[in-house]
């Protein structure tokens, strides 16, 4: 697999490169150097849990990392963020209009990508069943952002409504890396399902172990701000647990550390103190590793093979990060 996505790499790389516009060097700066190529591995190992071949999907795994990095381009812009993946993020290096343009062209690179896969050697059918699922999961991340913004803004510290947005915000883009790797590596509908609910579970999990990483990683480490949900206002299952766990308090503490007002890193601290005297911080990890055994278990339908070995073990490992 490190070949494969060694290649990926250097595609994405070399894909905005050759040229000499602006357009080139905002969209190189938010994909080189890559990140963690989650999705990109998603897709090919997809494939291979199929029985299909990885080469066939390549250009769908470069697109798969084209329209993460779309998204955090965009987040950056609505949480003002300055820092991605440890340096300037595309607003603060180029401007807010600049980046919009560039975060659009890289949901343009996804489907792009995805056709670029019939000169792979995938069926034109399944081209356009990717299509379709990459569409359908772009509108659910899309709604998952606005359910977000919805929450904060009503201050709803609402459990069930936090897990249903991280499954369409975080677990959308998720579900269709798996679903198009399967679809394009020739997987049947069972097989699809399969890691479509591997990827959901995967997705929330991954989220939640996220959330935690703001209250218990520095900026340094994660290579973006560590006050950005709290400057944010963002009510991520850190602070709602303890939420539901502190008293009356503790309640107050919360909703002023997450106003808006004061010293962020000073809103932060406060936090942190009430998250560990509640146990929130230990019950965030639990619901975390709930989560990712659902995926592991989700992959029992898919034949006994490598790639099957190491989605499981990829599942683990999302919670079990330092960024």
């Amino acid at each position: 697999m490190a070949p494969l996505i060694m290649e990926v790499s250097a595609g994405l790389t070399g894909r905005w490169t050759g040229g000499h516009s602006s357009l080139d060097s905002m969209c190189s700066h938010a994909l080189v150097p890559s990140g963690k190529m989650f999705r990109p591995i998603l897709v090919l190992e997809s494939a291979l849990a199929v029985g299909g071949d990885a080469r066939v999907v390549l250009p769908a795994a470069m697109g798969a990392e084209s329209g993460h990095v779309a998204s955090l381009v965009h987040d950056d812009i609505i949480d003002d963020d300055e820092i991605r993946r440890g340096k300037p993020s595309v607003q603060h290096q180029f401007g807010v209009d600049n980046a919009i343009v560039a975060g659009d062209a890289l949901i343009f690179d996804l489907f792009l990508s995805l056709a670029e896969c019939r000169k792979t050697g995938a069926a034109d059918s399944r081209i356009v069943a990717a299509f379709d699922v990459v569409a359908r999961r772009g509108i659910e991340l899309c709604r998952g952002q606005i359910m977000e913004a919805e929450i904060c803004e009503r201050m709803d510290f609402d459990r069930e409504a936090y897990l249903t947005m991280a499954g369409l915000k975080t677990a959308s883009l998720f579900k269709g890396a798996c679903e198009c790797g399967a679809l394009l590596g020739g997987g049947d509908d069972a097989m699809v399902e399969a890691l479509s609910s591997y990827a959901e579970n995967l997705g929330i999990a991954f989220q939640i172990h996220d959330d935690l990483l703001s209250y218990t990683r520095e900026t340094g480490v994660m290579g973006k701000p560590d006050t950005s949900d709290v400057r944010n206002g963002r009510l991520t299952l850190p602070v709602i647990l303890a939420y539901e766990l502190g008293d009356s308090m503790d309640r107050l503490a919360i909703t002023d550390g997450l106003s808006g007002e004061g010293d962020p890193t000073a809103n932060r601290q406060a936090l942190i103190t009430i998250l560990e005297r509640t146990g929130a911080l230990a019950g965030t990890e639990r619901l975390a590793a709930h989560y990712s055994r659902q995926a592991v278990d989700a992959l029992a339908g898919l034949p006994v093979t490598l790639s099957r070995e190491r989605l499981a073990r990829f599942a683990e490992e999302a919670i079990d990060r330092d960024r």
